[in-house]
């Protein structure tokens, strides 16, 4: 591993991908999975947008959660690929800290998204009377608003920090991303109070989001098995368990990442749990929420019916 010393203003991206065949196989997966969520979600963003039926605040926050995953995803795989393919890992020292403002400007919005989304699943079901009123157009416009400024804020905090610590140790990052933890890893001043406060954020913006999800989506469970109808009760279930499968696959390893004490982490490990949160979600979240909605699936024949018109 190469020494840099304090001069050099650019960091060394170890990536993802070895230099032997295997590696070849995962930069193609990662190519694929990367354009399954770009067409994934950018088919969801549309499809929201075109089919009057979905325009209600359950989907215009789905649309939101599109657009973060399309934002998400792009911050990372494109210079990831770059880099694989031009045999160049540097990446610059405002660079650097760009992608990382927007990584966790995308993940702390992504957080308070997921959880403004179980809040309305919740009210949906607990509260079907008083839906209009607690989700309202202007109640869903201030969540996501508040969501990508808060997760904005939050990334700002940390990317001035890192941007203003000494790194006077190696310049190569073990990881395929700017990430934070990765970062911290390389300064030669004390971080031991940052690390505090990345234990303050993780803990405000993933485990008590968490725990509170967790906690509605109980209550809408329960609320489930009172109703009469077996359809409402089908329905309503269907819902919560996809919206329990994205946030477990999205928090869980973030969870453990940035909890869980550095000592008893390898790079190795934080490389594969980061690929879940950075890769996977973002591909995964449009095939769970079409391919398990009804509602999804009839607008999405309903615009490919009315675009085969147009042409005909």
């Amino acid at each position: 591993m190469e020494n840099y010393n304090q001069t050099l203003t650019d960091f060394i991206l170890l990536g993802l991908f070895p230099p032997t065949k295997f590696g070849l196989f995962l930069f193609i997966l990662i190519v694929l999975i990367f354009l399954m969520a770009l067409i994934g979600n950018l088919s969801m963003i549309l499809l929201i947008f075109l089919d009057t039926h979905l325009h209600t605040p359950m989907y215009f926050l789905l649309s939101q959660l599109s657009l973060i995953d399309l934002n998400y995803i792009s911050t990372i795989v494109p210079k990831m690929a770059s880099d694989f393919l031009r045999r160049n890992k540097t990446i610059s020292f405002i660079g650097c800290g760009t992608q990382s403002f927007f990584f966790m400007t995308f993940a702390g919005a992504e957080a308070l998204l997921l959880t403004s989304m179980a809040y309305d699943r919740y009210i949906a079901v607990c509260f079907p009377l008083h839906y209009l009123i607690r989700m309202s157009k202007r109640v869903c416009v201030l969540m996501i608003t508040g969501s990508w400024i808060i997760g904005s804020i939050n990334a700002c905090a940390h990317t001035v920090y890192i941007l203003h610590i000494p790194y006077c140790r190696s310049r190569a990052i073990n990881h395929f991303f700017c990430d934070v933890p990765a970062l911290v890893t390389l300064a030669c001043t004390d971080t031991w109070v940052y690390e505090g406060t990345v234990f303050l954020s993780t803990t405000i913006f993933l485990v008590f989001p968490f725990i509170g999800i967790s906690c509605s989506y109980g209550r809408v469970l329960l609320a489930v098995y009172r109703m009469k109808s077996a359809e409402g009760r089908k329905k309503a279930y269907l819902t919560c368990s996809t919206h329990l499968t994205v946030v477990t696959f999205y928090y869980a390893p973030f969870v453990y990442t940035n909890l869980h004490p550095r000592s008893l982490r390898s790079p190795t490990e934080d490389k594969v749990l980061a690929v879940f949160y950075t890769i996977l979600t973002p591909m995964l979240n449009p095939v769970i929420y079409s391919l398990r909605n009804k509602e999804v699936m009839g607008a999405l024949t309903r615009v490919s019916q009315r675009l085969c018109s147009v042409k005909m």
